[in-house]
């Protein structure tokens, strides 16, 4: 015999009603449909469940241990349920997200929050690795989802732009330009840059070389294995400068100030893209997507 939720049901009611008339009300069945459901079940197991008299039902010892693991069984089956259909909506399982550049300071920060407070029950694992490392990860399957700097034209699979950060200067206290509220590349010709070799360090060191370079001149930047936190926590006892994405700017640090940098057309922008594999179709994933989408930047939509 298949133990079905009918049976379990009825055994449920009758012990708390004390009558089969009662308990077939309050599931709204026959009285005859009830009946039959908890015989069946007594012939099954092979025990009586109740004690039967004019006066109503009475569960007997064997009926009280089975009365209390239909409970269990049913509720059990009612989280199962609520689970797979949470899981099925996004609203529950579990995400590897890789980045590759610092929670601390980021628009991302705001947007994992976000995610985190609406979907409680998804359990993340963050992953934070360099550029080319995360891209690796993505197609090895390890990760569900890649935030990476730059467009990642090396990705084969679907990607989206998110937002783009302003790059600004970091500057000691006393510097040269510190009175200056707008800085252009050209400002920085001959200054000595300190950057981090993880990411975005590597993306802000080519622009650098974009922007300063000359025939036969070539700007001096130094690259340091730590991270972008620790190069501005540096800097003042570095004698040099730094460029970072505008999101840093929210760290302060003692004897250190942040200006925008600029050129001809404008403020620089460095962007953020993510990158996922069509065939992954975890639903946490897809509902994770969305909300990125909602907060893309809007020049960035197309």
């Amino acid at each position: 015999m298949t133990l079905e939720p009918g049976p379990l049901h009825a055994v449920i009611a009758a012990a708390e009603h004390g009558s089969f008339r009662r308990a077939a009300a309050a599931l709204d069945i026959k009285q005859s449909t009830l009946s039959r459901r908890i015989r069946r079940l007594e012939e099954h197991l092979g025990v009586k469940l109740f004690e039967r008299s004019s006066g109503g039902v009475r569960v007997t010892s064997a009926g009280g241990d089975v009365e209390r693991t239909a409970r269990r069984l049913l509720e059990q089956t009612d989280c199962m349920v609520s689970t797979a259909r949470s899981a099925g909506r996004g609203e529950a399982g579990d995400m590897s997200i890789g980045v590759c550049t610092s929670l601390s300071a980021s628009k991302l920060r705001a947007v994992l929050a976000g995610y985190l407070q609406a979907s409680p029950h998804v359990a993340i694992n963050m992953t934070e690795r360099s550029h080319g490392q995360l891209l690796d990860g993505l197609r090895a399957g390890d990760l569900d989802i890649v935030i990476v700097v730059g467009e990642a034209r090396e990705h084969g699979g679907p990607s989206t732009l998110l937002w783009s950060e302003r790059i600004i200067v970091a500057l000691p206290v006393g510097h040269r330009l510190m009175g200056t509220e707008l800085i252009y590349w050209t400002d920085l010709k001959g200054e000595l840059f300190l950057l981090s070799r993880r990411d975005p360090g590597p993306d802000l060191h080519n622009i650098i070389v974009q922007k300063l370079s000359a025939p036969g001149e070539a700007p001096g930047i130094a690259s340091w294995d730590v991270s972008s936190e620790s190069i501005l926590a540096m800097l003042e006892t570095s004698h040099r400068i730094s460029v970072h994405c505008e999101s840093y700017a929210g760290l302060t640090y003692p004897g250190l100030v942040y200006r925008e940098v600029r050129d001809a057309s404008g403020p620089s922008y460095i962007p953020f893209t993510a990158c996922w594999n069509e065939a992954n179709r975890n639903p946490a994933l897809a509902r994770f997507l969305d909300l990125l989408r909602e907060n893309r930047s809007p020049t960035l939509i197309t």
